[in-house]
């Protein structure tokens, strides 16, 4: 991990501005994977966004927006961002939306698995399946080909088409910024400090 946890009571004023509210928003979205110490520092992607917190509030703004925009079944946002995470081999995205994947979407551990190691599981239905192909389509980069765009029209109409495009870019930057600054996957079985 390069960039350390930061322990709530050594904020700078900006900092505890966005901590303030990424954690009213953590708190009611994320409670099926450990987003934080037990001394209220965040861990992942937010910790990282509180070290750079003029980025980061940017980085918080687009999550907030997707989350409130929410035109896609649920199966198909954690379908997108789980095959963004193991395209990037960005252990706590994968760790962190198996968990809520199978927690509020009872997802089998077979159907995470396919998904974690960058496989298109076999028992997706029609929306999953063009959900998973638009990901992974856009994940090769260049032009997104125009009969995967017109199947995600069909399935989703326009909103939702804009909505999937701009998870999978979200997520690719969340996934890079992981990696980027080597945010592991934390040993829920250690005290945490």
């Amino acid at each position: 991990m390069r960039m350390k946890p930061i322990s709530p009571e050594t904020l700078t004023a900006i900092q505890r501005s966005l901590y303030d509210e990424m954690k009213q928003g953590v708190a009611a979205k994320y409670n099926d994977f450990q987003t934080m110490r037990d001394d209220g520092a965040f861990l992942g992607p937010w910790n990282t966004w509180l070290h750079q917190p003029e980025l980061g509030a940017a980085s918080w703004g687009i999550t907030k927006a997707l989350t409130a925009f929410r035109k896609l079944p649920d199966t198909v946002r954690q379908v997108a961002i789980i095959a963004t995470g193991a395209h990037f081999g960005a252990a706590y995205e994968i760790y962190a939306h198996t968990a809520v994947a199978k927690a509020h979407l009872g997802m089998s551990e077979r159907r995470l698995s396919s998904l974690a190691s960058g496989e298109r599981p076999d028992d997706l239905n029609d929306e999953e399946a063009v959900g998973f192909e638009v990901t992974r389509a856009l994940l090769k980069g260049g032009v997104l080909p125009g009969p995967t765009y017109q199947q995600s029209i069909e399935h989703f109409g326009q909103e939702g088409t804009n909505e999937l495009i701009w998870l999978v870019g979200h997520y690719c930057a969340v996934s890079i910024t992981l990696n980027g600054f080597d945010i592991p996957v934390p040993d829920t079985r250690a005290p945490k400090l």
